[in-house]
């Protein structure tokens, strides 16, 4: 199934605020892939390469059933084909609802439309009456059923992960997710074809440009599963800083790592920077889970792995903040920036950053944040 809304006039006019880009040239990298139904040492140990060489990899055999995978595209697609007054009644983004082309409050835009819950039920049942009012059972019943299972399948990866680096207690990790304080949220994106009206767009078009969807960005939070429909679109930046296009598998699943189990890793784990890319005429539907800790969970490397850590290399590179404190910090950002250098310690005994921190903690302790990134 293809969305066949059209994006409003109003969006199309924005077009002058959205940079250009040329494809990158292709790559004989090839994305790491995991089973993960293989022998679990064997599994933990190629998760743990996969995010200390990419921050990034496909899972397969996932356990996420693909009727429910339908059925959620099969609503997403139902909720994008509405009318844009029907869509707005999911309200604005502040910080769950519906958002057009603006990306936070920085003056980030893209070309795509989004629906954006906390995976609290309570957000899902107050988002779906709003905008299937007269039968939000079937919108609600299948996000809450997705956002479970996809739940369930990245804790038993970072389970693993935990494994893989010889962390003592398995859930170091996966318990932030399982705690019922966990601030963790979901996102339905579409990334509208061009429309063909839009003649002043051939010449951002011509010489193979591409526009950008989505900007280049990390993550914040501790880990997020992305699925697409069979639309090109998606870049990771490899280490060498070349552009990396992910081939489209709608039957999969893409793991991010996110800044925060970068730093708990203390970089041992790169977040991976991405972006999404307008290619053509088609339509690219995409859903993410981000996995987030509690708002006032301590996020710093864990001790065990500083222990574990080669001579000279056991001090911890970020200063100790709360997941609370880095959202108002991304949330003041723009989406290219290295939002971690504010917690970065520049030698062992420095104080500066220690002062940033504290003064991000006194600092606006009422805004109100809206998750980034979605892919």
């Amino acid at each position: 199934m293809v969305v066949v809304s059209k994006p409003a006039v109003a969006a199309v006019d924005q077009f002058s605020l959205i940079k250009t880009c040329k494809p990158t040239n292709l790559s004989s990298t090839k994305i790491p892939v995991i089973d993960l139904t293989s022998q679990e040492e064997a599994k933990s140990q190629l998760l743990v390469k996969a995010c200390e060489e990419f921050g990034f990899f496909k899972v397969v055999n996932h356990g996420v059933p693909m009727e429910l995978i339908k059925e959620l595209e099969d609503e997403a697609i139902k909720f994008f084909n509405l009318g844009q007054d029907e869509k707005e009644k999911a309200g604005t983004p502040s910080p769950f609802g519906y958002g057009n082309k603006k990306i936070g409050p920085n003056g980030d835009v893209g070309w795509l439309e989004y629906l954006l819950f906390s995976a609290d039920p309570d957000s899902i049942s107050q988002i779906s009456l709003s905008i299937f009012p007269h039968n939000p059972h079937v919108f609600r019943s299948v996000v809450t059923s997705y956002i479970a299972a996809v739940k369930r399948m990245v804790c038993g990866v970072l389970e693993s992960i935990a494994e893989g680096l010889k962390v003592e207690e398995k859930s170091a990790f996966s318990k932030m997710l399982k705690d019922e304080k966990s601030d963790s949220c979901f996102r339905l994106n579409h990334y509208p074809p061009w429309p063909a009206e839009a003649e002043y767009l051939g010449a951002a078009l011509s010489g193979r440009n591409l526009i950008i969807g989505f900007g280049e960005h990390t993550d914040p939070q501790i880990i997020s599963a992305l699925r697409s429909n069979n639309t090109a679109g998606l870049q990771i930046s490899l280490a060498d800083g070349t552009w990396l296009s992910v081939p489209p598998d709608h039957s999969s699943f893409f793991i991010n790592v996110g800044d925060s189990l970068q730093v708990m890793t203390n970089g041992r784990f790169k977040s991976v920077k991405h972006r999404v890319l307008v290619e053509g005429m088609k339509s690219r539907v995409s859903m993410i889970y981000f996995g987030g800790p509690p708002l006032c969970e301590k996020i710093a490397p864990l001790p065990c792995l500083l222990q574990q850590a080669a001579a000279g290399h056991k001090e911890s590179l970020y200063e100790e903040f709360t997941w609370w404190e880095y959202k108002k910090a991304a949330y003041k950002s723009r989406l290219v920036d290295n939002r971690l250098e504010l917690f970065e310690r520049k030698s062992p005994t420095a104080s500066s950053t220690t002062a940033t921190t504290t003064a991000l903690k006194a600092n606006n302790s009422n805004t109100s944040l809206t998750p980034l990134s979605p892919t």
